[in-house]
């Protein structure tokens, strides 16, 4: 059925077996002075197994003060060599491809990372860093060219394949290739040719230290989504002065620091969305191109070849979820694929703030020098309470493992609370993880037990070695007057489609859970008020997440009241109070969701920890956090039997 993905293709002298490609996203898994780490080596390794064609290592800083974060792999200096040798070994030993991308972050960064002031084309702050970097002087543009060059004969000595040129998302090149953050008026600033002149002088300086045939990639922001910024038909003039200039492939992204929702996109940007934008570049030049943004599915990537929108795929996040997706698809294996679900709690949320990335639907994401899903030396009887996300994962790892698992899930189905997750606008992908993991107990032979709690009496009769705790949480209810009348109804209920509301609903909570809920009744024409005693609803959500999910609700006209505290609920009536104690009546009201929060469930560990061996709990049973470390611990409590 996919046959375009499997095409070999050359890109300048290197043949890439097939058109699936890792993109350069920061891990942070990297040492400080800018070697690699075995952390680093095996996670790219473990891509090369799964037969990805091409993989391109992020960030390569070209000097110390050029990085955007602490761990950075760099090729500033020849003993940096040595150490990332030994990473493209390690690739080309599974016939992939490796090129590595080389960037100086310019003004998006900032002096508590790099110890000094950043540098721009100009003074002018990123919107989102807030520090003025220091112009560049003529001078220093060429000492950076060089360094690039310097970095690119370095990268060639380590083995890569080739190098791509940082040249997108508002880092140093891409400042002085906009109009956003170019407002010099000497060679290099002004028209679109002076904007250009320091990327193309980059590039010479690259060829005539690694010759001309290194192939050198090139990744641009098509479109930065900024006022004053790039735009398509910027970058279309941009690329056919790229090729001109010699490059091998254009890999086309969209997007600056300040739309970083369009960098890495969550859930709500749909499948596929930037590969118009890489269509537009397709045609205007002869040489390869990249797409990349959200294409998780390679069914997408075949469509995206097949109607000539690009050459290649970038399949960043899905290769984080399963690193091993194109080996699958040949094998046929689609029902094995672990699908990115496009949350941003392990990705994006966690690189920028310095941390090690994590996958939520793939906890060996990162590990894969550490863990291995070994069979157990002693096979044990295994009982899960709870058939969340959490414990499916534990009873995976654990028949994994050889042990006999049984499963005990109370509702008529799996899934837990992750299900209701999966209801709101733009969630549906959740489900993803629901049905591959049903699959994968299926396969395994878990004994799975629906309609049914794990009790004591249970416990007592089957004799289990072990019993892992997942039995979640539930809907935490305030004690506000009038909560018990009939109009007030639990988001849960509403999500799981057991309580239906009237036209006018009052959703009382702003955090994801309400938020998404009043998402969900507003886009099904219902009038939905939120109130919030915060200053603002989803203050912990991951940015890009909530972008668009204010954007809906703007959209759909959600009122939202914060630093607002619900005093009473009558009938058809909301009584309220604002920070000052100030009471406002909300009238004409048909329905009250509840949705202030959840508290664990879990009094059966205490019940068994005197009946059994060994007891473990994990998930929202041990605390209520999201889903990331939800489905992490359950992981671990499989591997630790």
């Amino acid at each position: 059925m996919l046959k375009k993905v499997f095409e070999p293709i050359k890109i300048g002298t290197m043949e890439v077996k097939n058109r699936f490609v890792v993109p350069p996203m920061v891990v942070n898994y990297v040492n400080e002075d800018g070697t690699v780490s075995e952390r680093f080596i095996a996670y790219f390794e473990e891509k090369a197994k799964g037969g990805w064609g091409l993989i391109i290592p992020e960030n390569y800083t070209v000097c110390p003060d050029a990085r955007g974060f602490i761990k950075l792999p760099g090729l500033w200096n020849d003993e940096q060599i040595e150490s990332h040798k030994e990473l493209t070994e390690r690739v080309h030993k599974h016939e992939s491809k490796i090129v590595v991308q080389i960037n100086h972050s310019g003004r998006q960064t900032a002096s508590m990372i790099t110890g000094v002031q950043p540098v721009a084309p100009s003074p002018i702050a990123d919107p989102t860093i807030g520090e003025t970097p220091k112009e560049l002087t003529v001078k220093e543009i060429h000492e950076i060219v060089e360094k690039f060059g310097d970095a690119a004969l370095r990268a060639q000595k380590a083995g890569f394949d080739g190098v791509e040129v940082h040249g997108a998302h508002g880092y140093l090149i891409n400042q002085f290739m906009s109009p956003f953050s170019n407002k010099r008026t000497d060679e290099y600033g002004g028209n679109i040719r002076n904007r250009a002149r320091f990327a193309l002088e980059v590039i010479e300086n690259i060829k005539r230290k690694v010759g001309k045939d290194f192939p050198i990639m090139y990744r641009m922001s098509v479109n930065e989504f900024v006022e004053g910024g790039l735009t398509t038909e910027d970058s279309k003039v941009i690329a056919m002065m790229l090729e001109k200039a010699g490059i091998s492939a254009i890999h086309a992204s969209n997007g600056v620091y300040a739309t970083a929702q369009y960098i890495i996109p969550p859930a709500a940007v749909k499948h596929a969305w930037s590969s118009d934008f890489a269509g537009e570049i397709k045609k205007v030049v002869s040489i390869p191109v990249i797409t990349a943004g959200r294409v998780t599915d390679s069914l997408i990537a075949e469509s995206i070849l097949g109607a000539g929108k690009a050459d290649l795929v970038s399949m960043g996040r899905a290769s984080l979820a399963d690193p091993h997706l194109p080996k699958k698809v040949k094998e046929g294996k689609f029902e094995d694929i672990i699908s990115c679900i496009g949350c941003v709690q392990g990705c994006a949320g966690r690189s920028m703030k310095q941390l090690p990335v994590k996958c939520l639907v793939n906890p060996m994401t990162g590990n894969e020098s550490e863990i291995k899903i070994e069979e157990a030396k002693n096979k044990k009887k295994v009982f899960v309470a709870g058939g969340g996300v959490a414990g499916m994962e534990a009873a995976i790892v654990s028949a994994k493992r050889g042990h006999e698992v049984h499963m005990y899930e109370k509702n008529s189905k799996l899934g837990g609370q992750w299900i209701l997750a999966a209801v709101p606008p733009s969630k549906e992908e959740l489900n993803t993880l629901t049905v591959w993991q049903k699959d994968q107990l299926k396969k395994l032979d878990v004994n799975v037990y629906l309609n049914t709690s794990l009790t004591e009496e249970i416990v007592k009769d089957m004799e289990p070695d072990v019993v892992i705790v997942a039995t979640g949480a539930e809907p935490f209810i305030p004690n506000i007057p009038g909560k018990d009348l009939d109009s007030v109804v639990t988001a849960n209920d509403v999500l799981a489609g057991l309580k239906d509301t009237g036209t006018n609903v009052v959703v009382i909570g702003g955090g994801l859970v309400g938020t998404e809920t009043a998402a969900h009744l507003a886009n099904h024409g219902k009038r939905v008020t939120i109130v919030e005693m915060f200053p603002e609803i989803v203050k912990d959500g991951e940015p890009a997440v909530k972008h668009f999910l204010l954007k809906d609700l703007e959209q759909n006209k959600v009122q939202i009241l914060t630093n607002t505290s619900v005093k009473e609920i009558l009938n058809n009536t909301v009584i309220i109070a604002d920070e000052a104690s100030n009471e406002t009546r909300l009238e004409n009201v048909d329905t009250v969701v509840m949705a202030i929060g959840s508290r664990s469930v879990n009094t059966l560990a205490e019940k068994l920890k005197d009946k059994v061996k060994e007891v473990i709990t994990v998930g929202d049973a041990v605390e209520v956090r999201n889903a990331l470390k939800a489905v992490d611990e359950g992981f671990r409590a499989g591997l630790q039997i």
